[in-house]
């Protein structure tokens, strides 16, 4: 296990930000299908990229990995039977991706993961819609969740899921692309929005146009064949959260690079959100930079989270620096990710002396004075890099368990941290 053990401090300088883990994994997934090859540069190294590639080499895909590249040999299409059980680690989009694409295969897949997969992540919904299309697919413990035994091929058609949680839609989006003939996919509840369209974005790349109805009915016209392709990965706004949060709560002056606001990232919402609460930021669109200036003076306001649930976390640190009171709203799933994300921010910042309310979807967050304190990262990446950005800007120490899981996105966080003036000591 790895402690942080952090003390109040501010931070200066310029900080790169990490390269997107959805796009990496997204890249990984559609270059092992493609005919030919690929080249992946600027890819993000992480637990989860690595359960992405072995997943796909376990389908028969090709891939070298290097510290600047992936380079892929692609299946045009056509997965071999799986060498060995797949496991998807900690991630939820290889689960559900990689779930999705076996049902194309008449042979049998099984697909596990860590206790989160298999504890925490539903997967119920891809289930029942690859059986609606003619898929065996059936959790092992008839629970519902990982492990699952799956078996194609499936067929097109039509198919129904609900759609509180992207993953299942995007998974069964890019799998019935690659189905012969047209298929409908029914949606109930549509959230997470913004990473549809990173699918349908990628899909739309290789020149798969899929019409929607209001994300509620999608028509996928299928027969879809990808070529090799080169690219680079852009920078993870998700990840951006963190040090433009750090500059905010320790009143310093940041800049950012590899921001890219043309990119299709729903997360980067977030930073509109801050600018709306009164954070000094500008963007410099031609350079792919972001200042966050010294002096903003954030004020609370209802914010609904669906469209940028991942910065669920980040915002009730910044809501406790913030005049008055904060609502985030609409964030329901956010309990079923890495933890239950209310739950975990709720327990820990009231450790530090927060006045936050747990409701059912969201939390009420009234400005504290947060103090230093001894918590848990709950095996989740997004609650450990908060809880350090609360640290940064409490009174007192803190130590932080379980650190270890930041890898999952921001393998560099405490290194680049430190070199911005943090004083985040690691201890094994």
């Amino acid at each position: 296990m790895i402690q942080f053990r952090i003390r109040p401090s501010a931070v200066k300088g310029t900080v790169a930000i990490p390269p997107s883990k959805s796009h990496t994994l997204r890249a990984i997934l559609f270059a092992a299908m493609a005919s030919g090859n690929s080249e992946v540069r600027n890819f993000l190294h992480s637990p989860d990229a690595t359960a992405m590639i072995d997943a796909m080499r376990a389908f028969g895909a090709k891939i070298e990995v290097t510290a600047d590249y992936l380079r892929v040999r692609g299946l045009n299409n056509k997965l071999n039977p799986a060498e060995n059980v797949v496991d998807s680690g900690n991630s939820g989009q290889v689960l559900r991706f990689v779930g999705a694409l076996a049902a194309l295969s008449p042979s049998y897949t099984v697909i596990t993961g860590d206790h989160s997969i298999r504890h925490n992540r539903p997967v119920k919904p891809l289930l029942d819609a690859l059986t609606q299309l003619g898929a065996l697919a059936a959790s092992s413990r008839l629970d519902g969740y990982a492990p699952i035994i799956i078996k194609g091929p499936m067929q097109s058609g039509k198919a129904q899921l609900p759609g509180e949680d992207s993953q299942p839609v995007s998974g069964m989006l890019i799998a019935t692309s690659f189905l012969h003939g047209k298929t409908t996919i029914e949606v109930s509840n549509p959230g997470e929005k913004p990473w549809i369209d990173l699918t349908l974005h990628w899909l739309k790349k290789f020149g798969i146009e899929i019409a929607h109805q209001d994300y509620a009915r999608y028509t996928v016209p299928g027969n879809a064949r990808i070529e090799g392709f080169n690219m680079s990965i852009p920078g993870d706004f998700s990840s951006a959260a963190f040090p433009i949060a750090s500059a905010l709560v320790t009143n310093s002056e940041l800049l950012l690079t590899n921001i890219d606001m043309s990119d299709c990232q729903g997360d980067k919402k977030l930073i509109e959100v801050l600018i709306r609460m009164g954070a000094k930021i500008e963007i410099d669109s031609t350079k792919k930079t972001l200042l966050v200036r010294k002096g903003s003076t954030l004020q609370g306001q209802q914010i609904d989270v669906n469209d940028f649930i991942d910065a669920t976390p980040i915002l009730s640190v910044i809501a406790c620096f913030a005049e008055g009171k904060t609502e985030i709203i609409n964030a329901g799933i956010a309990r079923k990710k890495e933890s239950d994300r209310l739950h975990a921010m709720a327990t820990e910042l009231k450790k530090m002396g927060a006045s936050i309310e747990e409701k059912p979807d969201g939390l009420i967050i009234s400005r504290s004075l947060l103090k230093g304190a001894h918590m848990d990262a709950w095996r989740d990446h997004r609650i450990a890099m908060s809880l350090s950005i609360a640290a940064l800007g409490a009174a007192g120490d803190s130590l932080i368990d379980g650190a270890e899981c930041i890898s999952k996105t921001y393998p560099g966080f405490a290194h680049d941290f430190r070199a911005l003036g943090a004083a985040i000591e690691v201890v094994s």
